[in-house]
C-alpha cells in the first residue's frame, strides 16, 4: 500500500524550519517560525516557569492520567486569564474549558464539536491567516471561507469590505477572529471596529471563535483581551482557543486550552460533554506538566506578578526589534517606507516581500521568510540585524 505514496508537500512554515536546519551557511538566518529569542539567539526558559517546576518536581505524587478536560484549577486559571477575575461569564458559570494540547489542538477540537453539532457550518477566516488554519478545520470536516481583512497597499485592515463581507456570512457559520497580535500581519482591530465586528456577529447569529495565541504580546495582558471582551459582551455564545506557547514560553509543552461560552451554565456544561467525546477520541487526555506550569504559576500572587513582568520584558523586547529593523533598513539605504513595521504588534510583520524576493533571500543569503512575505520579528537579534537588513537592501535593489 504504501510503495504507491509520493511524498507530500512540506509544511509552508515548518517546512522551512527543516530547510533552514540543513543550511551550511553559518550567518543563516530563521525568521519564518514563531519562536521568541533574546538577544544571544536563544528561546529561554522563564525564570517564573523553573521555579514552577520545581516546586512541581518537590511536590509531584503521581503520574496518573488527568480527566478528559483537564483540572478544574487549569480551566479556572484559563478563564480568569481571558475575561478577568470578576467578569460575568467566569461567576456565573456560563464558561466551561477544556485543557487541550496548545493552541492548534484547542482549534482542532473545536472544529471537531461544530462539525458534530452543525456538520453544514462553514469556517470564515481572514484573508490572510495563520496557513495552518485552513487544514484544521477541513481535516475537521468543515467548509472554509475568508473575509477581506488587510490591503497590502495601505499596510492596514481593509475595514469597510472586511464589514461587508461579515454582514452576509450565513447564522450558524463560524468567524474565526485573530484575539490580538493578528498572524501574519501584525495590523490588529482598533477598540471601534472590534465594536463593530461584534454587533454584526451578533446580529447574524454567528458563532465567533477568538485565536488567541498571543495575550500580553501586543500592549499587555489586560490590553489584549479587550477584543474578546467586546464579543463576549455582544455574543451570548463563542469559544476562545488559548496558547500558552508563547507568553509562558512553553513551545515544546503543547499547552492550551478551549473555552466554550454558552447562553446558561446548563448548556455550557451539555456542550462539554460533547466537547469530551471529541477529545476521548482524539488525544483521549492532555497532557499534564504544562498545564500545571501555568496553573502554578497563575495561582501564586508573587509568581504570577514576575510572570507578568517576564511578558512585558518579551513583548518590549519585540517592539525594540521592530524600530531597530527599520531604522537598520534606512541606514542601508534602502528607500522603501517599512515605518509600518515599528506600528505593528506582535511576533509577525508582513514585510510586503515579494515571494521572487522571499527565494532571492533564501538562495543568496541564507535568510528563510514564509513566501507570503511575511516576518518573524521575535526571531531578529542584536546579533543578526545588519546581516538581515543588508541581504534585504541587496534583494530589493537587485529587483
Amino acid at each position: 500500500m504504501f510503495d504507491s505514496i509520493t511524498p507530500a508537500p512540506p509544511d509552508a512554515i515548518l517546512g522551512l524550519t527543516e530547510a533552514f536546519k540543513k543550511d551550511l551557511n553559518p550567518r543563516k538566518v530563521n525568521l519564518g517560525v514563531g519562536v521568541y529569542k533574546d538577544a544571544g539567539g536563544a528561546t529561554p526558559v522563564l525564570e517564573t516557569v523553573k521555579e514552577a517546576e520545581r516546586r512541581l518536581l518537590s511536590g509531584e505524587k503521581t503520574k496518573s492520567y488527568l480527566p478528559i478536560d483537564g483540572s478544574p484549577e487549569y480551566a479556572a486559571a484559563s478563564q480568569r486569564l481571558v475575561f478577568g477575575d470578576s467578569h460575568a461569564i467566569v461567576t456565573s458559570g456560563r464558561a466551561v474549558t477544556a485543557h487541550a494540547p496548545g493552541g492548534t489542538g484547542a482549534l482542532r477540537v473545536a472544529g471537531d464539536f461544530v462539525a458534530q453539532i452543525t456538520p453544514g457550518a462553514t469556517v470564515w477566516l481572514s484573508d490572510p491567516t495563520w496557513p495552518n488554519h485552513p487544514s484544521v478545520f477541513q481535516s475537521a470536516g468543515l467548509k472554509v471561507a475568508s473575509y477581506p481583512y488587510f490591503d497590502p497597499a495601505a499596510n492596514a485592515i481593509d475595514f469597510e469590505r472586511m464589514l461587508a463581507t461579515l454582514g452576509t456570512i450565513p447564522a450558524g457559520d463560524v468567524l474565526l477572529l485573530h484575539g490580538c497580535c493578528h498572524n501574519p500581519t501584525g495590523v490588529d482591530l482598533s477598540p471601534a471596529q472590534w465594536q463593530a465586528v461584534a454587533e454584526v456577529a451578533a446580529q447574524r447569529g454567528v458563532l465567533p471563535l477568538l485565536d488567541f495565541a498571543y495575550q500580553g504580546f501586543a500592549d499587555g495582558l489586560e490590553e489584549d483581551a479587550a477584543g474578546v471582551r467586546a464579543v463576549a459582551a455582544h455574543c451570548p455564545e463563542m469559544f476562545v482557543a488559548s496558547s500558552y506557547s508563547k507568553n509562558f514560553g512553553l513551545y515544546n509543552e503543547r499547552v492550551g486550552a478551549l473555552t466554550l461560552v454558552a447562553r446558561s451554565p446548563q448548556a455550557a456544561e451539555a456542550s462539554l460533554s460533547h466537547i469530551k467525546r471529541c477529545i476521548r477520541a482524539n488525544y483521549s487526555n492532555p497532557p499534564a506538566h504544562g498545564g500545571e506550569i501555568v496553573r502554578t504559576i497563575l495561582g501564586d500572587p508573587e509568581l504570577r506578578r514576575r510572570w507578568e513582568g517576564e511578558v512585558a520584558d518579551m513583548r518590549q523586547r519585540i517592539n525594540t526589534m521592530r524600530h531597530l529593523f527599520v531604522e537598520t533598513l534606512n541606514e542601508k539605504g534602502v528607500d522603501r517606507d517599512f515605518s509600518f513595521i515599528a506600528r505593528q504588534r506582535g511576533m509577525f510583520s508582513f514585510s510586503g516581500l515579494t515571494p521572487a524576493q522571499v527565494k532571492a533571500l533564501r538562495e543568496r543569503h541564507a535568510v528563510y521568510i514564509v513566501g507570503s512575505g511575511r516576518i518573524s520579528v521575535a526571531g531578529m537579534t542584536e546579533g543578526n540585524m545588519d546581516y538581515l537588513c543588508a541581504a534585504i537592501a541587496d534583494v530589493l535593489k537587485a529587483g
